[in-house]
């Protein structure tokens, strides 16, 4: 199983899955539909590879070109009823609604997918974990607080996308309105470093092969803080920590099983 980061962001978000032998998955499309068949294609990814477009929420740095790109290219759509009621709704073909709930594995291109229900401040938000060959592959972003189940879906996980979006400090010397700051840091609003850090200390990190920062503000935080926190606090080694960024994402990453002798 491999899996790529498109662009990972406040302005647009995407990630690639493969399974071995399988066509790709996508989850989520928050670019247009050009930009996100232009960045697929950096790669080796065409439309005609895409087997499925998986939704997390309706917010527009993740949906923003899913309905254009589905109805173009004939994809087919997972996504909860909230996040089709909120914007799918009369702007997604029909024939491509493949309606799931949070709290049940379905299974799509070779892979079988455990959605996770997460704390935001969205209609029917989850997040995905993957499971082939008895591999698990993680993804984490958009979420205010950490629960109990997101502990249990996401320990053990052999690769993990975890946000980090905000330092607090950065957060509350930046920019932002108050209104929007409150909205960021609130329990249903994004993770910030320590609460990712404090979160991956908790986690089964045996078999963990990758961890890929993810969805981090260009305006309030910096990768290095970032990852001195998951170093300090979450516990995990320095050469495993990858960045997926805004501009370019992250290249193919492989999750390989261990062969014991």
């Amino acid at each position: 199983m491999r899996f790529a980061s498109i662009g990972s962001g406040s302005e647009g978000n995407g990630t690639l899955i493969q399974a071995q032998d399988q066509p790709a998955i996508l989850v989520d499309c928050g670019f247009s539909a050009r930009e996100a068949l232009s960045r697929m294609a950096g790669f080796g990814i065409v439309a005609e590879d895409i087997a499925a477009i998986l939704v997390t929420h309706e917010h527009s740095d993740h949906i923003k070109g899913v309905a254009r790109l589905a109805n173009r290219c004939r994809i087919p759509v997972y996504t909860t009823w909230g996040t089709w009621a909120a914007k799918l709704n009369g702007v997604l073909d029909d024939e491509l609604l493949r309606l799931i709930t949070p709290h049940e594995e379905f299974a799509v291109a070779g892979l079988n997918v455990q959605p996770v229900a997460v704390p935001h401040d969205a209609r029917e938000p989850c997040q995905f974990v993957m499971e082939f060959d008895c591999l698990r592959l993680g993804l984490l972003s958009d979420v205010g607080s950490v629960t109990p189940h997101m502990l249990d879906s996401y320990s053990g996980c052999d690769a993990l996308m975890l946000e980090c979006n905000h330092d607090l400090t950065m957060l509350a010397e930046g920019s932002y309105p108050p209104s929007l700051k409150r909205r960021v840091s609130g329990p249903m609003g994004h993770l910030n470093n320590q609460q990712s850090a404090d979160m991956l200390s908790q986690l089964e990190q045996s078999s963990l092969q990758h961890l890929v920062v993810a969805h981090i503000s260009q305006k309030n935080n910096h990768p290095d803080l970032a990852v001195e926190a998951l170093l300090g606090i979450g516990g995990c080694s320095e050469e495993i920590i990858r960045l997926a960024t805004q501009n370019t994402g992250l290249d193919w990453l492989t999750v390989q099983g261990y062969v014991n002798s």
